[in-house]
């Protein structure tokens, strides 16, 4: 199927309930870099968090390769600033900071095999095992970034290592695939409805200010999250996709 066509029908998939999601027990959202949990997953981990249930957030990568060129972040600055950002998102969703961990993997050279993917794999799954997650959501494989990817393996190894998990996907980089590009077949899943909590989404994504403003700027191909970009997480529902 098509990128563009198979995108519009998620868009389209229909809305399920949280305990879709959660399935009765806890949930662990895997974020390739910080502020993909905000984009991607906001509006699902400040519904859970309102209602109660067990939420864990694992960032794979350590984030430094958005400004590789600054004088003012060099890359231990800068991995300081991101998980500081990353952790006033999670509060801002109602998620405390004991509950985020970030395994620091290098931005940009996320492994998907070999004994640091495995070391990350067993990291993902102990979180899974910690809240009896029942469902495990990373982001989309067709999602067109290595470490997006890359992480989604990661997700599928620490599933392997795990009895009664399903493996879900939202999509993030995915809405700027080229139209023509076969992600195979019609997409499933379901839809959550987020109107509640897109406030609480909004200023999480907007406390990742070093990617959604000019906060670094001295690094002239430094990355910047695009309004046109932003625009798909914005709505007042987020897309969960059965890989």
């Amino acid at each position: 199927m098509r990128a563009d066509a198979f995108l519009l029908a998620a868009e389209a998939l229909p809305f399920g309930d949280l305990q879709d999601l959660a399935v009765g027990r806890g949930l662990v959202i895997v974020a390739p870099h910080p502020d993909d949990e905000s984009l991607g997953c906001g509006g699902l981990i400040a519904r859970a968090c309102e209602e109660g249930l067990p939420v864990h957030l694992v960032v794979v990568s350590d984030g430094v390769g958005s400004h590789p060129n600054s004088p003012s972040y060099p890359p231990e600055r800068l991995r300081a600033l991101r998980e500081k950002e990353t952790l006033a998102a999670a509060e801002l969703l109602g998620l405390a900071a004991k509950y985020v961990h970030f395994l620091r993997l290098p931005d940009r050279h996320v492994p998907s095999a070999g004994p640091e993917a495995e070391g990350a794999a067993l990291a993902i799954a102990g979180a899974v095992r910690t809240c009896g997650a029942g469902n495990l959501i990373v982001t989309w494989p067709h999602d067109p970034h290595c470490d997006h990817q890359a992480s989604a393996e990661l997700a599928r190894l620490a599933c392997s290592k795990l009895a009664d998990v399903r493996l879900l996907a939202y999509p993030v980089w995915g809405w700027t695939l080229p139209a023509d590009t076969d992600v195979g077949p019609p997409p499933r899943g379901l839809r959550l409805d987020i109107s509640g909590q897109l406030v609480a989404k909004n200023m999480a994504v907007a406390a990742h200010r070093s990617q959604t403003t000019d906060l670094i700027n001295d690094d002239p191909k430094g990355f910047r999250l695009e309004a046109a970009m932003l625009a798909h997480f914005t709505r007042p529902f987020e897309i969960f996709l059965e890989i």
